[in-house]
């Protein structure tokens, strides 16, 4: 079965998405660090107390390359020269194996969790048992260490979500400098032939990306028979599940030449709304982060 990965959502608060409007993962400050390791310590703790092994576990950072650092200030070229390989950052997955590869094999040696392997050896009644202790868990923890009510872990991320909703909408969508850019780069692409719906900041940053997820799970859904054709509606704040197809290199291509026109008409239409933007998108993330330890 293919895997699900959940966008959309989660991804896009820890780490965005990809594409002319990606958004690079914020750096956690001291403070920030300290109250993830303080989770995880309470947790593990909890965990033992509930008879499960659990390791407190904190992935080491990746260090923001030089690119990313400038597609994360709104830097045309910077975003251009990925715009041009890689659209949005969608069917790119599928028309770059290697690539793709190999930054699993990245992440897979930075991000060696050792809780991965304890569930891995479990029954199928321990694990529904253990992921049952871990919500408790997460709920002890959140509430000990951050001061927030939570039920699960599902429900800790969609918090998070939630956050950062509500501080793109008081702080994005509300400042009239870029509402007017905003508009701006709406009114270009509509001249281009493209469909526009909500014109706020923050939804013009992540249109182009969000078409092209849902044109990938759209056939993702045709192809699989355990999950519905049309994917459900989502509540605000919650993280969407997503499927990615099964396309060979070949299949791929002619989506992601689709792709990367709209994400290069994107980055024309907002060239001066993107470096406005951006940085502030991303102070926006950083301080959500900062607030749940991530």
């Amino acid at each position: 079965m293919a895997s699900a990965l959940l966008c959309l959502g989660v991804l896009v608060v820890l780490g965005g998405c990809g594409g002319a409007a990606e958004s690079s993962q914020p750096t956690p400050n001291a403070a920030a660090k300290d109250k993830r390791h303080r989770l995880e310590a309470v947790k593990a703790d909890c965990m033992k107390q509930k008879g499960f092994k659990y390791v407190a576990y904190v992935p080491p950072e990746r260090p923001e390359s030089d690119e990313e650092l400038k597609r994360a200030s709104g830097d045309y070229q910077a975003m251009r020269k990925y715009s041009a390989k890689y659209g949005f950052g969608v069917f790119a997955e599928f028309a770059y194996p290697e690539e793709r590869k190999r930054q699993a094999g990245e992440g897979k040696e930075a991000e060696k969790d050792p809780n991965f392997a304890i569930q891995g050896k479990l029954s199928e009644a321990q694990a529904g048992a253990y992921r049952k202790a871990s919500d408790a868990c997460v709920k002890v923890a959140a509430k000990q260490v951050l001061g927030k009510d939570v039920k699960s872990d599902t429900d800790f991320y969609d918090a998070i979500n939630k956050a950062l909703e509500r501080a793109r909408t008081a702080t994005l969508d509300s400042d009239p400098k870029l509402v007017e850019l905003a508009a701006g780069m709406a009114a270009c692409l509509r001249g281009k032939g493209y469909p526009i719906g909500t014109t706020t900041p923050s939804a013009m940053s992540g249109r182009g990306f969000k078409v092209f997820l849902d044109q990938s799970d759209s056939l993702s859904r045709k192809q699989r028979d355990d999950v519905p054709d049309v994917a459900p509606p989502v509540k605000d704040g919650e993280a969407r599940m997503v499927y990615p197809p099964q396309l060979s290199v070949a299949e791929a291509r002619p989506y992601l030449d689709k792709e990367i026109k709209a994400a290069l008409d994107d980055l024309e239409c907002g060239k001066d709304f993107y470096p406005v933007y951006s940085p502030k998108e991303k102070a926006v993330a950083q301080q959500v982060n900062d607030e749940f330890g991530m």
